[in-house]
């Protein structure tokens, strides 16, 4: 079931996507060769409880039967795509491709982004730093199609378009979702699909929106520690993710580092 956000809950979500926003942007300041994925962490949890906010994360999914996640961030390096467990013994080197995953719950709401960067010190190789900038084209062509009267598989359309148009494969098991409360509410969101399917996208629809796009196979699988996703062939994967609010007018992209 689809939960319809007020305007003032949608006001929380905003607070929330906000502290995650800062959090992401506080990690991406410490990314250089040599810190641990457990030192950013430690640099996200820090500015999420500075906002008297919680970490969305951290102990989720105990309910699933799994492990609980023992990280405030999913921090996924090469080939890991997403749901990667921080180590203080995971040190960053330079050519790295880094995907950091955070949420943070504010009043009672949820906020969620990613981001992927190449870890400095030289240039990047060709084909890294091209399956970022296509990853992240296909989440802007996703975010531009969201409006009120359009169609949940018109996202999915619209990132399977700049995704597989460049030459690249998409995650198949996994994609977006729902998220107000509960970090994943309905409707999930495939990356991929022909457009003008599914539900009426209507104003009070906030969602998750994160492509995850590979440079190999589509093919995925999970390691013994029952969260980190990889890739089955071992190729690089990119993952971005904003959380929109559908408007009135359009939408909102309510983790955005901009504002």
């Amino acid at each position: 079931m689809i939960i319809y956000k007020s305007p003032d809950e949608i006001a929380k979500m905003r607070r929330a996507g906000r502290i995650t926003a800062g959090a992401i942007q506080a990690m991406l300041d410490a990314v250089t060769p040599g810190v641990t994925t457990y030192d950013l962490d430690r640099i996200a949890e820090h500015h999420i409880r500075s906002y008297d906010a919680v970490p969305s994360f951290l102990g989720y999914g105990g309910s699933r039967g799994v492990t609980p996640f023992p990280g405030t961030i999913c921090a996924s390096i090469n080939e890991e795509i997403v749901h990667g467990i921080p180590s203080p013994k995971r040190v960053l080197e330079v050519g790295d491709v880094l995907s950091l995953d955070c949420g943070a719950i504010w009043d009672g709401f949820q906020g969620d982004s990613a981001v992927t960067v190449i870890v400095g010190g030289e240039p990047p190789s060709p084909e890294a730093e091209k399956l970022l900038r296509v990853t992240e084209d296909a989440l802007d062509a996703a975010i531009a199609v969201i409006r009120p009267g359009g169609r949940l598989s018109d996202i999915g359309a619209a990132i399977q378009q700049v995704a597989e148009g460049a030459g690249f494969t998409l995650v198949r098991e996994y994609g977006g979702h729902g998220i107000g409360r509960a970090m994943h509410e309905d409707p999930f969101i495939q990356n991929f699909g022909s457009p003008g399917r599914g539900p009426e996208l209507k104003p009070g629809l906030v969602i998750a929106v994160e492509p995850m796009v590979m440079l190999g196979s589509h093919e995925t699988r999970v390691l013994a520690d029952q969260w980190t996703v990889v890739t089955a062939d071992g190729s690089l994967a990119a993952h971005f993710e904003h959380t929109i609010a559908v408007t009135a007018s359009g939408h909102e992209v309510l983790t955005s580092r901009t504002q």
